[in-house]
């Protein structure tokens, strides 16, 4: 594990690598869309003064409960979308990046239609 120099960068190269993606800005920060309207991640840089470099996610049902339960100091509950179940993580820790492609593609597999779906089990 390693901590990067610019995280987002490195997020941006897993998130763009997916089918159908899209990036445009958000509330102030890179964002990655499926067929430019379903968000499936965002990034966050500090959002309002917490300090945090890292990204918030759609998570499959119970991800982020048990995340955030099993590795406080990497996941958390973010603000706004956390009571959807969306999983808040870390990026300006050490951060396993091959852990981090499986966050993204779970999120990916959470908003993406089925076609898609079957286009990533395929690649």
């Amino acid at each position: 594990m390693a901590k990067p120099r610019n995280p987002i960068e490195r997020l941006r190269k897993i998130c763009l690598a997916l089918p159908e993606t899209t990036e445009r800005l958000s509330h102030g920060e890179p964002t990655w869309f499926v067929r430019d309207k379903k968000t499936f991640v965002m990034s966050v840089n500090n959002h309002h003064g917490d300090g945090i470099v890292g990204m918030w996610c759609a998570a499959p049902t119970g991800v982020q409960e048990a995340l955030v339960r099993e590795e406080p100091d990497r996941f958390f509950r973010p603000p706004y979308v956390g009571h959807r179940g969306w999983l808040g993580v870390r990026l300006d820790v050490e951060v396993d990046w091959d852990e981090v492609t499986g966050i993204v593609e779970d999120a990916y597999r959470v908003v993406a239609p089925k076609t898609l779906v079957a286009k990533l089990d395929t690649a």
